[in-house]
């Protein structure tokens, strides 16, 4: 097991919160899309938020859950839900689907960076620490998506979106494995994984769709 300097673990929760606040945005715009309450925009930026991370620690066995050792979480993207609703309201800004794609691209290249690192410092097999990037990364986007009553848009777009997190992920498990200091593993991590789906976005790239 590689060990951890302090300043790597303070990068990695830095990396952690702002993934969060990324996905929160993205529920949050979701909501407001869906023209949901105030309640329904909470729950679903805390769902989008947080859905991803609780379930790598349950997965993973680690108790308590990231926002309970870190309640300052909790109290931010309240925080952030108050504000980016009064915003939204005041501006009378019209949300698109297109508008929460980018918070959603770069959350997904944080939380895959952050689910990775976690499996690996846990000593787990490469493949299941890129399977826990790739969980942390889409599963808040799925519940975020299920609640609004939409099919999740990690299955149905067809631009690549779950394959951004797994190349994401195989990239910080090679770096990790060649001793590179944390900060790039993590840099590199989320650079190709948000940097892909981005791509994936602007160009319009598609995936094959099942045709019988």
């Amino acid at each position: 097991m590689q060990s951890i300097p302090l300043w790597g673990e303070t990068l990695r929760l830095l990396v952690e919160l702002a993934a969060t606040a990324a996905f929160a945005l993205s529920g949050i715009l979701e909501g407001a899309r869906k023209r949901l309450d105030a309640v329904g925009v909470c729950a679903v930026g805390f769902l989008a938020a947080f859905g991803g991370g609780t379930l790598r620690d349950l997965l993973l066995d680690s108790r308590p859950f990231f926002w309970v050792r870190h309640v300052e979480m909790l109290w931010g993207v309240l925080a952030l839900c108050v504000l980016a609703m009064l915003f939204l309201r005041s501006r009378h800004v019209q949300v698109t689907e297109r508008a929460m794609q980018w918070p959603d691209a770069l959350g997904l290249g944080l939380f895959v960076a952050t689910g990775t690192h976690q499996a690996l410092v846990q000593d787990l097999p490469a493949l299941v620490a890129v399977l826990m990037g790739l969980v942390t990364g889409v599963a808040g986007g799925v519940l975020r998506d299920v609640v609004c009553n939409d099919i999740p848009t990690a299955f149905h777009d067809h631009r690549p979106y779950a394959i951004c997190a797994f190349a994401g992920g195989w990239v910080y498990v090679g770096l990790w494995t060649l001793h590179t200091p944390g900060w790039v593993s993590l840099t590199a991590c989320v650079v190709v994984t948000a940097g892909l789906r981005g791509l994936a976005l602007w160009r319009d790239w598609r995936l094959p769709e099942w045709r019988f």
